[in-house]
């Protein structure tokens, strides 16, 4: 191979000087051929003669390319990457190669076989309040010191690029609700097209093409907001690129380190502060030089109005109470008055809470539990069973779960009632005392039972006399005016000497 230089001194000498091929010859001391080569303009650059081989990998070529065409057949997320083949042949073959030299080969294979292509896309110019996209990630997080897999919701505009994402314990349909509300209440409107994933809490049913069979619920709420529903082809999420970058990012630079949190509260207020931080960014790539909150803004005003009242993100379902006075629902159990044990009820559930409800009227309201087999008692449902049966007071759930909350007062005067009336009957009238707590308010019955300790006075009676006296205290009496009443009121009364009463008790007299 000649270089540069030579090859402009060939051209040179023949196209300036018109010397022949015979004379460059004798004068560089190059061959003709490549003279001739140089003089029909092929520049100087190293050529293979012959296609090079691999020989460390010859042995095993055929079995790993029969790997590789297997592969396309299995799942994406299971199929061999370059280091899983390389262990394979060490592990299984005994391969003394390099792992640089298995992963070379591979991608040299796959191209040759036409498998691992990049897929084109076209490049999109989204219209200005048309279609936003939706989705769920998942993260890790540490809730009041013990580390806490949870569920955000990430809603995005195509346009803007203004995002709003939310925290839930699980994936369920009335937080997929309710991160829809708090996104229109952020983005102050509804989009008139969602793009979704196909979600079991949205899609019943996958038919041909873009076909889909929705939730009965999902299509009532999409309804309620008047937007439409566009679902991506299966195993296809690049279809909605924007959503699925953003689940990424809020996992690597919103929760990153991994946030150290007392509640989902907490860390909702974090994640909206991002989300607002984030409108202050420009978006690379595009030829306007405005904010996302610009773009978010100019976006607004065509956007759908939002509902004069939110959607009822209730899901309604039967129930029916247990011996123990619970009804159970998603695995977890909420309990209800005694009345109504072996009765069919219904609950109403939403994202933080649980309403039950018989008789076309509510009997028990609670905080919803998230997780497996865990109780939420009401102790007040209990108390006049356990009166009833003082011998399981010490052991009842729902004074175990109350107890380590009661102020000190409420120990001391069950220890006090206890000495006086004996076991029995003094838990009983102390768990009469805690039934106290459905008329009145705690705090006014902690004051009342702290009033009755510095009375010295242990009895229900005495407590809940104290408790009316708090709603009607006595009034003290203002003297009436001298002048109200002639010969009354003006009367000077004289003070008696109560010692002239002492000469009695000695027997004297006057």
């Amino acid at each position: 191979m000649i270089g540069m230089d030579q090859y402009e001194l060939i051209r040179t000498a023949h196209r300036v000087y018109k010397k022949s091929i015979r004379q460059i010859a004798r004068e560089t001391g190059h061959h003709r051929r490549t003279i001739r080569k140089v003089i029909a303009g092929m520049e100087p650059a190293y050529r293979r003669q012959q296609k090079p081989v691999c020989p460390v990998m010859e042995p095993w070529g055929k079995r790993v390319e029969n790997w590789i065409e297997e592969d396309w057949k299995q799942p994406s997320k299971q199929r061999h990457t370059s280091r899983r083949i390389y262990r394979r042949l060490v592990e299984e073959y005994g391969f003394e190669g390099a792992e640089s030299t298995v992963r070379r080969w591979v991608r040299q294979c796959r191209s040759r076989l036409g498998l691992g292509r990049s897929e084109a896309v076209i490049p999109l110019d989204p219209e200005v309040a048309r279609e936003a996209e939706v989705d769920w990630g998942t993260a890790m997080v540490r809730m009041e010191g013990e580390a806490r897999t949870i569920k955000y919701f990430c809603f995005r505009s195509r346009y803007s690029g203004k995002i709003f994402v939310r925290a839930y314990p699980w994936e369920r349909q009335e937080m997929f609700f309710d991160g829809h509300m708090r996104a229109f209440a952020h983005f102050q409107g509804v989009f008139p097209t969602l793009v979704y994933d196909n979600l079991s809490v949205a899609v019943k049913q996958i038919l041909c093409g873009k076909s889909r069979v929705e939730q009965d619920r999902f299509a009532a709420f999409r309804s309620y907001y008047t937007f439409q529903s566009r679902f991506c082809n299966p195993e296809r999420g690049r279809e909605k690129g924007g959503v699925e970058g953003l689940v990424g990012y809020v996992r690597r630079n919103f929760l990153v380190p991994v946030p150290e949190i007392k509640d989902f509260e907490e860390l909702n207020v974090r994640l909206l502060e991002q989300c607002e931080r984030h409108s202050q960014n420009r978006i690379g790539g595009r030829e306007d030089e405005r904010t996302i909150q610009q773009r978010a803004e100019a976006e607004q005003v065509r956007l759908l109005s939002l509902p004069e009242r939110p959607f009822e993100n209730r899901k309604v379902i039967p129930v029916r109470i247990s011996r123990y006075q619970t009804a159970q629902i998603d695995r977890n159990r909420y309990s209800v008055p005694t009345a109504y044990v072996g009765r069919q009820c219904w609950a109403e559930v939403g994202c933080e809470r649980v309403w039950l409800y018989a008789d076309d009227r509510q009997i028990a309201s609670h905080r919803r539990l998230f997780g497996n087999s865990r109780w939420q008692v009401d102790p007040l449902h209990y108390l006049e069973l356990i009166r009833q049966r003082v011998g399981a007071f010490e052991s009842a759930r729902a004074i175990r779960q109350w107890r380590p909350q009661w102020p000190e007062a409420y120990e001391t005067l069950l220890s006090g009632l206890r000495q006086r009336r004996g076991d029995n009957q003094g838990t009983r009238e102390f768990v009469q005392i805690l039934q106290l707590h459905q008329p009145w308010p705690a705090e006014r019955v902690e004051a009342a039972v702290e009033e009755a300790l510095q009375f010295q006075v242990y009895s229900f009676e005495a407590v809940k006399h104290l408790l009316l006296r708090q709603e009607s205290p006595g009034k003290e009496a203002a003297p009436l005016a001298m002048d109200l009443i002639p010969g009354v009121t003006d009367r000077q009364v004289e003070v008696p000497d109560l010692g002239r009463f002492d000469q009695l008790l000695a027997g004297g007299g006057s």
